[in-house]
């Protein structure tokens, strides 16, 4: 990474738990792209890892669940209240939020999404069709296609039955019983994105950057979640690019 720039270096909140797993793996990622020789050099990083928000799954697939908002509000003011001076939401489903959340505070709050959609059209100038391994509440709420519209690319989603089958592994994860068979269904899901025409794939849900090395396929793959921690690490220490 570039040099940092002169300036107060800066504290990240994290509003997570969701799921749990998937914001103690950006916390390591966190840690592992930070340039430190020893515990001071490391990012103040402030984590409300609340597992007890309400469900996204149950809001915007199941349909009836509890609206999850006031709880996400409530946790990006605390952290504010603690001193951070920026948020991320470690999980590409609520973003579906992001605007009631942004508009509740004060500090910059990162979008995984946009972040996610600029970084694919940056690596790929020429992009016309992105492939989404993620939730299906992701394809029900149309939350990367308005990003990827902005840069000409289309989204494509896995067929139906294989998506059931990502859906699953999801849960899976969650749980950590992820079997055999599910990580194979995962790889079916990824070829048929590429039999598609996809020209990239992005791991658009936490629980899938938990298992990312498992993913085999010639077609370039960005993380969300790795592309937030290399974004959080950026901002904290003033970095100005990346090398």
């Amino acid at each position: 990474m570039a040099k940092a720039s002169a300036g107060k270096e800066k504290i990240v909140g994290v509003i997570g738990g969701m799921g749990p797993e998937a914001t103690v793996d950006l916390m390591q990622r966190i840690i592992d792209l930070t340039p430190a020789a020893d515990d001071v050099d490391h990012i103040h990083v402030l984590v409300d890892n609340n597992p007890k928000i309400p469900s996204r799954i149950k809001a915007l697939i199941e349909g009836g669940g509890e609206d999850p908002v006031p709880c996400l509000i409530g946790m990006a003011q605390g952290l504010v209240k603690q001193g951070a001076d920026f948020l991320v939401i470690p999980c590409n489903t609520a973003h579906h939020y992001y605007p009631q959340i942004a508009a509740a505070v004060d500090v910059p709050v990162f979008n995984l999404i946009e972040l996610t959609a600029g970084h694919a059209k940056a690596m790929n100038p020429n992009l016309t069709k992105v492939g989404l391994l993620a939730s299906s509440a992701l394809q029900i709420i149309h939350l990367y296609e308005p990003w990827c519209a902005k840069y000409g690319a289309e989204v494509l989603y896995p067929e139906s039955q294989k998506q059931q089958q990502v859906m699953a592994l999801i849960r899976a994860v969650k749980a950590k019983r992820q079997t055999p068979e599910q990580l194979q269904n995962y790889q079916q899901a990824a070829e048929d994105l590429e039999a598609q025409g996809a020209e990239c794939l992005v791991l658009a849900c936490t629980e899938l950057s938990v298992i990312g090395d498992q993913l085999k396929t010639s077609l370039p793959v960005y993380d969300a979640s790795e592309l937030l921690a290399h974004a959080i690490v950026r901002e904290a220490l003033g970095l100005d690019a990346e090398d």
